[in-house]
């Protein structure tokens, strides 16, 4: 396989920073955007040296300046976004139509990889309020994509990372819990602000529904275990051995 030409956004998050890891673990050029105003965070400042010491280049951009944008796509050919979701009520996935509007006009990406990484959000039209949100936001960024003709892989990775699997699906913790577990219900609980609501809405659909395990994947996509056999992958009983 060929080796490719990367930028990275988000590169100092949960997912973002595994991506920038595993790129340069692959022999790709590896951009990562920063943003001129790192808000202080000197751990992220921190992550972003590191990436450096390792031979990643940073680069400055920012969605609020088009033109940063413009330049920084125009020393790549791949962008992989990984911008976080979870900002509500902000709607920060849809600051990725600024990211597409600076694609087409550099006119030099060959593949875009947009920030999903959850739910496919085009079998969620049915999905309750306010949960919907994340995915009528996602399906606005798929819609500018397609119209835009630009190269896409969307990654519906159905609960990636370890917000669930460790701590047995319980909002609020990371570790297993040891006395009581929660059954969620219907998300229609009284005094939980607007983030937990989503959150409680998002669990309804996937404990209670069965929305990632009613369907077949078909001609709409590939199951990841048939595009990367050379992967090995880990079971979930193994996973969860380490918590015990």
């Amino acid at each position: 396989m060929g080796k490719s030409k990367v930028l990275v956004v988000g590169g100092t998050g949960y997912i973002g920073s595994k991506i920038v890891r595993e790129s340069l673990a692959q022999g790709h050029t590896t951009f990562v955007l920063q943003r001129p105003d790192m808000d202080m965070d000197v751990n992220k400042l921190q992550m972003l040296l590191s990436f450096k010491a390792s031979g990643a280049q940073l680069v400055e951009g920012s969605f609020s300046d088009h033109q940063s944008l413009v330049d920084a796509l125009k020393l790549v050919d791949v962008v992989i976004c990984a911008t976080s979701g979870l900002h509500f009520p902000t709607h920060s996935i849809l600051l990725q139509l600024k990211l597409v509007e600076a694609i087409k006009e550099a006119g030099n990406i060959k593949r875009f990889l947009p920030s999903e990484f959850g739910m496919d959000p085009s079998r969620m039209e049915h999905a309750m309020e306010p949960g919907n949100v994340t995915f009528v936001d996602k399906m606005r960024v798929r819609k500018a994509i397609e119209e835009a003709q630009i190269p896409y892989t969307y990654v519906s990775a159905n609960c990636y990372g370890a917000y669930f699997a460790g701590n047995l699906s319980q909002l609020g913790m990371l570790l297993p819990p040891k006395d009581k577990v929660s059954l969620f219900g219907d998300g229609d609980v009284k005094g939980m602000d607007y983030g937990s609501q989503v959150a409680a809405s998002h669990c309804y659909h996937i404990f209670y529904e069965g929305c990632l395990t009613n369907f077949e994947i078909g001609e709409e996509g590939e199951e990841a275990s048939n595009l990367y056999p050379e992967v090995n992958y880990t079971r979930m009983d193994t996973y969860l051995k380490r918590y015990l």
